[in-house]
């Protein structure tokens, strides 16, 4: 099954854009709707997580951690069923919302977090639809890639990535045993990935980043969503005060989880990582002078 065919729709908005913005300007603002687009399961779960809050009454039968179980199970199954997602990349994301959930779990009964209000798709303290967090990270890597048209050159060996990615998830948990190692985790991820550029086409123009620039910008973006979740009360950090920002440390630890979605999600995206300098059109002599 192949995803829905979107360019058509990229394409009207992208002349769009460009008829009445500079080019600059036009690129930035299709830039930032696809990212939205890419980002489109994450964001409508924040916004039901929200509206839960604003709206949900303690004497109503259905709990909220229960409606929004519901609520993400309903927009999988949409999001299948139009195509907006593949069954290769659902499977794969499936992966990360499993090994997202078994770290809640842990997490949860080490006090590190907390979720206070009640819900019968509760499991070991951890409501079902926080494992739906990480899905939408997940989904986000597998859309932005697909939308973006990315490839990831020159790209470090796949066995490389995988070792890294397990020891920063197992860091996760050992840490509360043994001495933290994420430091040196930073600058492994930085060691590997410094010299792969994301290269993504917003139209007909081959744009790049650097990997750790954009795995950073991203862990802001989900710190940012963090903020939201104890704002409104979804959960709370061990020690965190009522009005408190989340801690800044937490932008670390997204930094480095989303080198285990990346791989994770890499694992059906690995054309991306074997693009050859003649792939990128105008860019091919850039990419070939890196």
């Amino acid at each position: 099954m192949t995803a829905p065919d979107t360019r058509s729709l990229e394409h009207r908005m992208g002349d769009w854009a460009r008829a009445r913005l500079p080019f600059a300007v036009a690129e930035l603002v299709m830039f930032v709707l696809k990212q939205g687009w890419a980002c489109l399961f994450g964001g409508l779960l924040l916004a039901a997580i929200i509206a839960t809050k604003l709206i949900w009454q303690a004497d109503w039968p259905l709990h909220r951690y229960d409606a929004l179980f519901l609520f993400a199970i309903g927009t999988q199954a949409v999001f299948l069923a139009t195509r907006l997602e593949t069954w290769e990349e659902a499977r794969v994301i499936l992966l990360f919302h499993l090994t997202g959930t078994a770290m809640e779990w842990f997490k949860v009964d080490a006090g590190s977090w907390a979720y206070p209000e009640p819900g019968v798709f509760k499991l070991m303290g951890v409501p079902l639809f926080s494992g739906f967090m990480y899905a939408a990270v997940g989904s986000y890597m597998a859309r932005v890639i697909r939308v973006f048209d990315m490839a990831f050159a020159p790209y470090p060996r796949f066995a490389l990535t995988v070792v890294l990615a397990a020891a920063i998830y197992l860091n996760f948990f050992a840490h509360h045993f043994l001495p933290d190692v994420r430091l040196g985790l930073f600058v492994a991820t930085v060691a590997l990935y410094g010299r792969t550029r994301i290269w993504f086409r917003i139209h007909d123009r081959h744009w790049w980043m650097p990997l750790p620039v954009a795995a950073f910008l991203s862990a802001l973006a989900l710190w940012v969503a963090e903020n939201v979740g104890t704002a409104t009360g979804t959960w709370i950090y061990s020690g965190q005060v009522s009005g408190q920002l989340v801690s800044f440390a937490k932008l670390g630890s997204w930094y480095l989880l989303l080198y285990v979605a990346f791989v994770t999600v890499t694992l059906v995206s690995r054309g991306a990582l074997s693009a050859q300098p003649m792939d990128f059109g105008p860019a091919r002599e850039d990419l070939a002078k890196s």
